[in-house]
């Protein structure tokens, strides 16, 4: 295990979880305080615009209830990115499956994200947010674990589930089509 303040953080949440198991729901709630973010993050980055709330409840939900089968092979956090990108996973099955069988009239079709983002968008943050919406879904999460969440490449591997090459090359290629698409 490498030293620093990452192996800290690790150390921190293996504590965590052991006394958690002994009983201590103190425990768990730090635990949901420290990663909450970073998953609420993650998920707006992976594409979610509703329910982020719901989403990181059910990560640390499915996560505490398989407790048991945290082998401790990387870390917590990463487990829970990992956990969590299978639920966005599985959402995105059942929106499309939804979406197949209800056709949505366009115009009805307003969020209040897009309200919001309407407001307080600038020209910058619109070019960066298309920039964002043409990756693959792989690099978009690869991109948002390496500059949000500030993530290893063997980390984002594991959350992602692919090689650490495979994780520098999608977010190589992201930082290239980003860059390509700011300088329009």
């Amino acid at each position: 295990m490498t030293e620093g303040p990452r192996a800290d953080d690790d150390r921190e949440d293996l504590d965590l979880i052991a006394r958690w198991k002994r009983g201590d729901q103190a425990a768990a709630t730090r635990l949901v305080h420290k990663h909450s973010g970073p998953l609420a993050r993650f998920a707006t980055s992976s594409g979610a615009r509703n329910d982020v709330e719901e989403l990181v409840q059910d990560t640390f939900v499915r996560a505490f209830n398989s407790l048991d089968s945290f082998r401790g092979e990387s870390s917590f956090r990463t487990w829970l990115f990992t956990i969590e990108r299978r639920l966005l996973l599985d959402r995105a099955r059942a929106d499309k499956r939804r979406r197949d069988r209800v056709e949505i009239q366009e115009a009805d079709a307003v969020t209040e994200f897009d309200a919001l983002d309407s407001l307080v968008a600038t020209e910058a943050e619109g070019k960066l947010k298309l920039a964002i919406e043409r990756l693959s879904p792989t690099q978009k999460q690869v991109f948002a674990l390496r500059v949000a969440e500030g993530m290893s490449y063997k980390d984002i591997a594991d959350a992602v589930g692919t090689t650490e090459g495979a994780a520098r090359v999608h977010y190589h290629n992201a930082m290239k089509t980003v860059k390509e698409l700011l300088n329009d």
